[in-house]
C-alpha cells in the first residue's frame, strides 16, 4: 500500500452554509463544488488547500452519521482522509495487518472517490479515511 498525501480533512458541521461563510470571508478559501452523497446522508463542500481539500459535511439525516457524530462530540474534525494509489490493495493490507476496517470493499464517496473507512478502535481514536480519486 502506498500513501500518496493527506486528502482531506473532514469537518462535521451543523450548517452548511452558515459554516462556509468563515471558510470563505474570514479564511479566503474558494468552494471547489457541493454535492449531496444520498448513501451517506450527507452534503458536502470542499474547499481546496494547496494539494489537500477541507471537505465541511452537514447531515442531510437526523440519523446520519455526521448527525451522530455532532450529538455526540459536537461539531469539528470527524476523519482525517489518506490519497492510496489503490483502495482495494490498501484495505486488504489494512486488514492483513489485523486493523479492523468498517468498510471492507470500497464504496462511493463524494467527489468522485473510492473510499473505505477504518475503525477508530484501530487508528487510536481517529477516524481514518483511504481514499482513491482518479
Amino acid at each position: 500500500m502506498k500513501v500518496l498525501k493527506v486528502d482531506h480533512i473532514g469537518i462535521a458541521v451543523k450548517n452548511l452554509d452558515e459554516t462556509l461563510k468563515f471558510y470563505t470571508d474570514a479564511l479566503g478559501l474558494e468552494v471547489e463544488g457541493t454535492e449531496t452523497v444520498e448513501e451517506q446522508k450527507v452534503k458536502v463542500a470542499f474547499l481546496p488547500v494547496g494539494d489537500t481539500e477541507v471537505e465541511l459535511l452537514e447531515s442531510t439525516s437526523p440519523d446520519g452519521p455526521i448527525a451522530k457524530f455532532i450529538e455526540k462530540k459536537g461539531e469539528g474534525i470527524q476523519h482525517i482522509a489518506f490519497k492510496v494509489e489503490n483502495i482495494e490493495e490498501a484495505i486488504k493490507h489494512m486488514k492483513e495487518k489485523g486493523f479492523r476496517m468498517i468498510d471492507e470493499k470500497p464504496r462511493y464517496g463524494a467527489g468522485g472517490a473510492q473510499i473505505a473507512f477504518m475503525h477508530p478502535k484501530s487508528s487510536h481514536g481517529v477516524l481514518v479515511e483511504l481514499s482513491e480519486r482518479k
